[in-house]
């Protein structure tokens, strides 16, 4: 009798991947449940807002392991997923404000109302298509997937690496925020794209449809975990690490390095794009601020608690961190910036392989993840010289 892959997925997994998968299952039973068939007086009732939270999170997990395979298996910090993620995020608001016709407040059918406001009378060429939910769909996937190309076609065969990969990410990432807060660009300017009303017809104020969002939500990051595991347990896997821990040795064995350096890029960066995709709709608005800096060195953090190379590290950092920040801003409105910032000394200093490597160290000499961090595999190099 042939085995269902999440089983197959399930069985290769370490217990904290174990965990992990499990949690995301219960999650996609018990919180629709909770929010659409018990009653809001209940003490499990789960409300709408708790629901559109953990959906945000869920994209956030999505994000992390778009990093995770950039930087922890192939090595690269990239700076600029926040780019990715704004951009895919850019393509999904463009068709919601296209869903709004003419119920914006200049009830004009043709122009979103910031175009109206600034004095436009006709939608810029970029917008041609933004009507259809499946040009959304190409176009935030495709969006960040050529930014990232041609960035990385440019870099890798330069042999840009290590520091000045991560500077040229994050100087893109800026350049982009400055010109998105343009108006002239005709992406809203400093107040982005908002006031979203309906996708595919179903308002986003309805339950149902928030349910549905984070259901999608769920199904992606575990649809995407699968196949990245899939893709580090193959040959392929194999080589992405090789070419991480061993540059040079794999170039000299005949291997074209900077095509395998673009082709992770590119799908990490696709990733990227559709998790900014998934979290538009779930919290109504995208603006400028999603290419700061800041945004994407967050990003960093999650995957690095979490613990680079294992892809359920990225998905408990992201989970994490952003549960505290909810908390922190809320709670300790000025103290929130601080605690990032010792989260990274502490991360950086006392937990390099982050709460992953943590459990692994504890369950020791037990290892039953056959993929190496980077800091094994150092290890490793060290004890061969």
């Amino acid at each position: 009798m042939s085995r269902s892959p999440l089983f197959t997925l399930l069985q290769r997994e370490p217990l904290l991947g174990k965990i992990t998968v499990a949690l995301l299952l219960a999650l996609l039973v018990v919180v629709p449940v909770g929010n659409l068939l018990i009653p809001a007086g209940s003490a499990l009732h789960i409300s709408t807002y708790t629901v559109t939270l953990l959906g945000k999170y869920l994209t956030y997990a999505l994000l992390a392991l778009a990093l995770d395979l950039a930087w922890g298996y192939l090595g690269i910090l990239s700076l600029g997923h926040g780019a990715f993620f704004a951009l895919g995020g850019y393509a999904m608001g463009m068709y919601l404000m296209r869903e709004i016709g003419d119920r914006g407040a200049y009830a004009n059918a043709n122009l979103p109302d910031f175009m109206v406001f600034l004095g436009w009378t006709e939608l810029p060429w970029f917008w041609a298509g933004s009507e259809y939910f499946a040009w959304a769909l190409l176009m935030m996937l495709f969006v960040p997937g050529l930014l990232a190309f041609i960035l990385g076609w440019l870099c890798f065969r330069s042999r840009v690496s290590g520091v000045y990969l991560s500077i040229i990410t994050q100087a893109m990432t800026y350049a982009l925020m400055l010109a998105f807060y343009r108006n002239e660009m005709g992406f809203g300017g400093n107040n982005g794209l908002t006031d979203f009303k309906d996708i595919l017809g179903f308002s986003l104020q309805s339950d149902h449809t928030r349910v549905a969002l984070f259901a999608v939500s769920g199904i992606t990051v575990l649809a995407v975990y699968a196949f990245l595991r899939s893709i580090m347990h193959s040959r392929l896997g194999k080589l992405i690490v090789a070419v991480r821990d061993a540059e040079m040795r794999t170039r000299f064995v005949g291997f074209r390095v900077e095509h395998i350096k673009l082709l992770v890029f590119v799908l990490s960066a696709m990733i990227a794009g559709l998790a900014g995709a998934l979290y538009v709709p779930q919290v109504g608005i995208i603006n400028p601020s999603e290419f700061a800096p800041l945004a994407s060195i967050e990003i960093i953090i999650w995957v690095a608690l979490g613990g680079r190379a294992t892809l359920y590290g990225a998905i408990i950092g992201a989970f994490v961190v952003n549960y505290a920040k909810t908390w922190l801003t809320a709670a300790f409105p000025d103290a929130w910036l601080f605690f990032l910032g010792a989260l990274f000394v502490l991360v950086t200093i006392f937990l390099k392989e982050g709460i992953a490597g943590l459990v692994k160290s504890r369950r020791a000499p037990r290892n039953d993840d056959d993929t190496p961090s980077e800091t094994d595999s150092a290890k490793q190099q060290e004890a061969a010289a």
